[in-house]
């Protein structure tokens, strides 16, 4: 690092991360013709998520079908990113394979956080999966726990960044009740100073609403040298990401904000109350989705969709419909009211109603129900009308 950075190697607080021995990379993906400053992203997956109360790592929590951090990886869509570095560490190897099973059409790398010293040590960890002799570019930040953060959004801020030749950009949000976020102080220039978390906040600084949503985009090569001007002088007795934005103010840098329209986009999941609130947004999204793609839906409160389904257009849905999985629904289908399929195959035409379908498949004009269960394997076959009000002709 030269001197041009602001920073050197007296400037250390504690000793650089060594590079991780976990580090695994899959995947690859080539960079677009063109471009010049290249991206990187590093997603947070470390955390234990003990509010969560459950056996199951909290990036690996289902919301539409998907695990969490999944959706979180979906945000990158509008970039034109080079690699994601997860870090991992409570569950990682449930984490690490649930990733590799999606298959991302990207980089990705795996760097394991053993201990848990906070966000600034996790992202420390995460630059030791690049390159000592390459520091160009920007990398984004996200926490893998706001699933919500739409792929616009991500790519505003990354514009913001690079438009305005910061050392990093980070997305706030205003908000009516600010317990539990890290506030935003601003300068007496009304340019972003430094993060305070609530622990170590002042009465004044908790009365300010504006907070920090752990969303970033830094200069990759002024990063690594304002992480390690870190120190565990707080509450939690943590590196704190947040305090880069305070190191890199005082040296000079630029410090650009964007302000998320919709605070929700950035909202957290900490538990499963949380967990519930992000999955009813996102089932929203996703029936209006369908919706402006030619699917009728009778009563989409009561319509659930998960992210992983396929359908044509034509589809008509009935309240109470659940579909699950790999489910697939040919054009024109009706199915409901009150019925659930779960990596099942609906032909063109067919009608399901009051039915409960695993790893079946339904034929094109097929009529099936009402109350039917598909066994796993079974097939009915193009045309046939079955139910309880009719002769049996499920092949099984």
């Amino acid at each position: 690092m030269d001197n041009s950075s602001g920073f050197g190697p007296e400037d250390s607080r504690f000793e650089p991360w060594p590079r991780s021995k976990s580090a695994r990379r899959f995947g690859a993906r080539g960079r677009k013709v063109g471009v010049k400053r290249p991206l990187s992203a590093v997603v947070l997956a470390a955390g234990e998520g003990t509010r969560m109360h459950s056996s199951r790592p909290k990036p690996l929590h289902l919301l539409c079908g998907r695990p969490m951090v999944l959706h979180v990886i979906d945000a990158l869509a509008e970039l034109d990113v080079d690699r994601v570095v997860v870090v991992v560490g409570h569950g990682a190897e449930r984490v690490t394979k649930t990733l590799l099973d999606s298959g991302p059409k990207m980089i990705v790398d795996f760097v394991e956080q053993p201990v848990l010293r906070g966000t600034g040590d996790a992202v420390a960890v995460a630059l030791t999966a690049f390159p000592d002799d390459d520091d160009d570019g920007d990398i984004v930040v996200l926490p893998g726990d706001t699933p919500l953060l739409r792929p616009p959004t991500l790519a505003a801020l990354v514009r913001d960044h690079r438009s305005g030749s910061a050392a990093v950009g980070l997305l706030t949000a205003k908000v009516t009740d600010a317990t539990g976020y890290g506030r935003v102080v601003r300068d007496r220039h009304g340019r972003v100073a430094r993060i305070v978390e609530q622990a170590d906040a002042t009465d004044e600084e908790l009365a300010i609403d504006e907070i920090n949503t752990s969303i970033y985009c830094f200069r990759r090569s002024v990063l690594a040298p304002a992480l390690r001007r870190l120190r565990p002088e707080n509450a939690q007795g943590e590196y704190y990401l947040t305090d880069t934005i305070g190191v890199l103010h005082d040296a000079g840098y630029s410090v650009v904000s964007r302000v998320v329209a919709d605070p929700m986009e950035v909202a957290g999941v900490n538990d499963r109350a949380q967990l519930a609130v992000a999955e009813a947004e996102l089932r929203d999204r996703t029936n209006e989705r369908w919706m402006r793609r030619g699917v009728t839906m009778l009563d989409p409160e009561r319509t659930y969709i998960d992210a992983t389904v396929t359908l044509a257009a034509d589809v008509t849905l009935f309240p109470g419909t659940i579909l699950q999985g790999s489910t697939s629904i040919g054009a024109g289908a009706q199915v409901g009211p009150d019925t659930r399929l779960i990596d099942c195959v609906v032909g063109e035409a067919a009608t399901v109603e009051q039915t409960v379908g695993r790893h079946a498949e339904i034929g094109a004009g097929a009529i099936v129900g009402p109350f039917v269960t598909l066994a796993a394997g079974a097939r009915v076959a193009p045309g046939v009308v079955t139910g309880a009000f009719f002769d049996s002709e499920v092949e099984r």
